[in-house]
């Protein structure tokens, strides 16, 4: 009865359903704790080593996984995933730098205004506004608003704002790349992105890069903070609208400002757990409400 039940294709369509939402879950975990634990690094890397090793090591591996020189791909295709690419290395390089004197789940709030304007541009419907509003609550919330708003360091605040628009573009380059594999185009985007990261972290950390203590470090922080979760995401990307994806992603603050309460020790005040609530809100909504969204999933065409 039991195996009978699991077997079922009532059941198997339920999961597909829930697949990329549980693939998207999984991804912001992955990349909260290890981001925080990639903090941990910068007083002997900097962010830009630390970005650097994070990237390229994520690149190596993937490159091995997926080995995406068995695939054919049109120039199309390849433009699409070299700017795919080279917007992720611009998001990780100028993210990581904000962290230097901004804190991880401020510096993510900052950084989702990009994703949520494009989850604004594609709403629809009257209910995801409201969904968008329960975010936007959240993430104001989150951020420091009045006394504490003179204190914040501008650089720190602009670098987490242009990693925002780098977010944003992502999401729309990964959307051009959802009619190709995921696990090869995701390499190739991670080898471009390592090339643009690479001179940076050189030139901040030098041989430090090559340190095998160091390096095992860095590999824990490649796959916990861009092979797992960027991969995963490429799976959300390819079935979930980009209004979905924008809204969803919305929880990244929250569970990042978890992760630096677990790791660094960040503590939260009673705003910010009510911010986490609010987001937790927009975030259970927006499933709520996708099955009924006739928005297409299909990928952005490319221009």
């Amino acid at each position: 009865m039991m195996t009978r039940f699991l077997t079922s294709p009532r059941l198997k369509v339920q999961f597909a359903g829930a697949l990329p939402y549980l693939a998207l879950l999984a991804g912001m975990i992955a990349l909260a704790c290890g981001t925080a634990f990639a903090k941990t690094l910068f007083p002997v890397l900097g962010a830009e080593g630390t970005s650097a090793m994070r990237v390229g090591l994520a690149a190596i591996l993937l490159l091995a996984i997926w080995r995406p020189w068995r695939f054919r791909f049109s120039r199309r295709d390849l433009t699409a995933m070299v700017l795919y690419g080279v917007v992720t290395g611009g998001m990780n390089l100028m993210f990581y730098l904000s962290l230097k004197t901004i804190p991880l789940g401020l510096a993510l709030a900052i950084e989702f205004t990009g994703p949520l304007t494009l989850a604004m541009l594609h709403a629809r419907r009257p209910i995801h506004f409201v969904w968008i509003g329960c975010a936007v609550a959240g993430l104001l919330l989150l951020l420091p608003i009045g006394r504490g708003a003179i204190q914040l360091d501008p650089v720190g605040v602009l670098l987490a704002g242009l990693a925002g628009v780098c977010w944003a573009l992502y999401i729309v380059f990964g959307k051009r790349m959802a009619h190709l594999p995921a696990g090869p185009s995701v390499a190739i985007g991670m080898t471009t992105a390592a090339l643009v990261i690479l001179p940076f972290g050189v030139a901040r950390a030098g041989l430090e890069l090559f340190n095998p203590a160091l390096l095992l470090a860095g590999l824990a922080v490649a796959v916990f903070s861009s092979a797992l979760p960027y991969s995963l995401e490429m799976i959300a990307l390819r079935k979930l609208p980009e209004r979905t994806f924008g809204v969803l992603t919305s929880a990244e603050p929250a569970v990042g400002a978890l992760a630096g309460l677990m790791f660094l020790s960040e503590q939260l005040s009673l705003l910010q757990w009510l911010a986490i609530a609010a987001i937790v809100v927009a975030a259970s909504g927006s499933i709520a409400t996708t099955g009924h969204d006739k928005t297409a999933a299909a990928p952005v065409p490319a221009e």
